[in-house]
């Protein structure tokens, strides 16, 4: 008696040599497809690395967007059209970063820094959070878990902004360097 194991992995379009081990015929696998099976996988691994270094990157600039897309989106209800609009937009999103970043930078008192900091750290976690959460979407079934790495996505995410607005301040001209000691 023969008995027929089909690959429960792939289906052959086409008609091929059947090998027969202990009077079992076998199906040998597509290497084809199995092969764009593994590069799908891989693909789609270095895909998601890539989009949270951007989420990680990119960061630091969700507060300027959000200032710039809100002002945008309000002059062009006003009646500028969508290249005023536009350049509204890209206009607020400069000046909100090149001031948070330059009173960051030159601002001595902590609180200050602490503030500005915040401001900036504050809707980067927001983005984290809902970065990561529509990535966990895709991987994970359970609701509670989702949320769970979405609210470590969103405090990563927060503190990455953060650490990235200190390291641009220049350093205290009043403290030791502790090579000059």
């Amino acid at each position: 008696m023969l008995k027929t194991i089909k690959n429960p992995f792939f289906e052959l379009p086409f008609v091929c040599a059947e090998v027969v081990v202990d009077r079992v015929i076998v199906q040998p696998i597509s290497t084809e497809a199995f092969t764009m099976f593994v590069l799908n996988i891989v693909f789609l691994l270095a895909m998601i690395g890539f989009l949270c270094w951007l989420v990680f990157t990119l960061a630091v600039y969700a507060l300027p967007l959000m200032a710039g897309v809100t002002l945008g989106l309000w002059a062009y209800e006003t009646g500028t059209g969508p290249v005023g609009g536009f350049l509204v937009g890209a206009a607020a999103a400069g000046a909100v970063a090149i001031v948070g970043q330059l009173a960051f930078a030159f601002a001595r008192p902590i609180w200050v820094r602490v503030l500005v900091a915040g401001l900036f750290a504050g809707p980067a976690a927001i983005a984290g959070y809902a970065a990561t959460l529509g990535i966990a979407r895709l991987a994970i079934p359970s609701e509670t878990w989702q949320m769970a790495v979405a609210i470590i996505g969103a405090v990563a995410v927060g503190f990455t902004a953060l650490f990235r607005m200190a390291g641009t301040a220049p350093p205290d001209p009043r403290t030791e360097i502790a090579s000059e000691a």
